[in-house]
């Protein structure tokens, strides 16, 4: 089941051409470094692609770069926030394009978001916009000024809904657009977007056209794009909320009025993370970049925050949910990974029983944990599932639960596939081939032989001062009645 924002309800998700599905997810406008705001989408849409590749399904993922044609304010005027950039740093504006997306890609991968399958640039598909906004202009749902060429959205709507995925009326919002615009001289209605923008002199980025020398409009690019790659309609199309109008009501306008049908059948949004209340981004100022995080270089953070740290602070809370961020929040998200990697730890060094206590609870657990996903991915109640099972590891450690060896290949098999595969979450163990660890793991195994050792020869105080020293460096020695174990405190 997806929540399906055009419907305003979950719905059973079943592909058009199964196993193919295609998905495209609106990525960055590349003129700043990535923030905590950027993070959501990129993991909430990485966890889809994840989860429907698990199901078995071909995903062909396409997630843009916008590189072009952003103005700011999200305006018909103004200048390209990128040409912006570009001029403030005397640089080429593809200089600054492919500077962030380098950087985009850097942190994302930190994140342990996967590379979509396709990502296409909006500059490099000048052509394919150019042909489309042709066809909405030869059915007659815009119309050109100046050499400007702007959608007619209260013609759209005459035949078709402009505001169905938003909700929003054309009435009222007539009573709230701008209308202090340079361009509004030039079109039709206050409503009505450019597909298609003149150059001005001083412009820096732009393409000849039948109209003018100039650039498309921000919402071209999308509906050229995954049509290309995806066709005419496509499965899933994801963003974030705040994409949903303008961005996302428009590219239904344009698919309609181009192609005659809808882009896609499943609208999925991530909903925003928050500074006290107010959403995160580089316009408002209030952002908090990925590097800031993962250094602890910013005056709102009490310390660094590694990326898995973030990710499970972000998997925490549904991803339709808002999400504020404060230091207590990520410090809290920072033990509870923790936790969730101990127990790890503290698993691979269980020794298996004759009987179970744990098996009931393995096998409801595995269903749960399929069922959380298949509810509109309700990665919270995964993770409240594998508290569970931390618990019942940590009892098993004291001697008060008891794991055969294949509760404990079933334990292992359920890390490995949803907090590992599905929630993209890179566990820092020994069985994971970190060298750092199992280092770590032989060290503290050698010290509990030593102290096992002075326990059998009754000195204690040298068996203490072990357990003691181990304890100021952060790590808890458990005695149990098969030998000590050891976790991270």
């Amino acid at each position: 089941m997806l929540y399906n924002t055009l419907h305003r309800r979950k719905e059973l998700f079943e592909p058009l051409h199964a196993p193919q599905v295609g998905l495209y997810v609106c990525g960055p406008t590349v003129y700043g470094d990535p923030h905590l705001g950027h993070a959501r989408p990129g993991v909430t849409f990485d966890i889809l692609f994840r989860y429907l590749r698990h199901l078995g399904y071909k995903v062909r993922y396409v997630r843009n770069i916008t590189d072009v044609g952003h103005l700011e304010h999200d305006a018909d005027e103004g200048e390209d926030k990128i040409a912006k950039k570009a001029r403030l740093e005397q640089l080429e504006p593809m200089e600054v394009a492919q500077y962030y997306t380098n950087r985009y890609h850097d942190y994302m991968d930190k994140l342990g978001v996967s590379r979509p399958s396709i990502e296409p640039h909006a500059s490099g598909h000048i052509i394919e916009q150019i042909e489309m906004i042709k066809k909405i202009l030869d059915a007659g749902y815009a119309y050109e000024r100046n050499g400007s060429v702007y959608f007619d959205v209260r013609k759209y709507n005459e035949s078709h809904h402009y505001g169905q995925l938003s909700g929003r009326v054309i009435e009222d919002l007539l009573g709230t657009t701008r209308t202090n615009l340079a361009s509004q001289d030039e079109k039709e209605s206050p409503l009505d977007f450019a597909l298609w923008k003149k150059a001005a002199p001083e412009h820096i980025m732009r393409w000849p056209s039948p109209w003018s020398d100039g650039f498309p409009g921000w919402h071209a690019e999308c509906t050229a794009m995954s049509c290309k790659y995806l066709g005419q309609p496509f499965d899933i199309h994801g963003g974030g909320m705040d994409l949903l109008f303008p961005h996302h009501e428009s590219e239904i306008a344009q698919s309609v009025a181009a192609y005659g049908e809808e882009p896609c059948r499943y609208w999925v949004h991530n909903n925003m993370i928050t500074i006290n209340g107010q959403k995160m981004g580089k316009s408002l100022g209030n952002f908090i970049t990925l590097e800031q995080l993962f250094t602890g270089d910013h005056e709102a953070l009490e310390q660094a925050y590694s990326p898995m740290t973030v990710r499970f602070f972000i998997l925490q809370a549904h991803y339709r949910g808002t999400l504020d961020f404060s230091n207590e929040a990520l410090q809290s998200a920072e033990k509870g990974w923790q936790r969730l990697q101990q127990a790890r730890q503290t698993l691979d060094r269980l020794s298996a029983q004759p009987t179970s206590t744990v098996a009931d609870f393995l096998q409801a657990m595995a269903d749960k944990c399929r069922e959380a996903m298949d509810d509109d991915l309700n990665t919270p109640m995964v993770l409240a599932q594998f508290f569970e099972l931390v618990r019942l590891i940590n009892q098993a450690a004291d001697g008060k639960a008891a794991f055969t060896q294949a509760d404990l290949e079933n334990a292992r098999n359920l890390y490995a596939v949803y907090i590992e595969e599905i929630l993209g979450l890179k566990v820092e163990d020994g069985s994971s081939g970190d060298a750092t660890a199992d280092r770590t793991d032989g060290l503290v195994k050698m010290l509990l032989d030593v102290r096992a050792q002075a326990k059998a020869a009754k000195d204690f105080a040298t068996s203490d001062k072990i357990r003691d020293e181990l304890k100021a460096v952060g790590i808890k020695v458990l005695d149990g009645k098969d030998g000590a174990t050891w976790q991270y405190e």
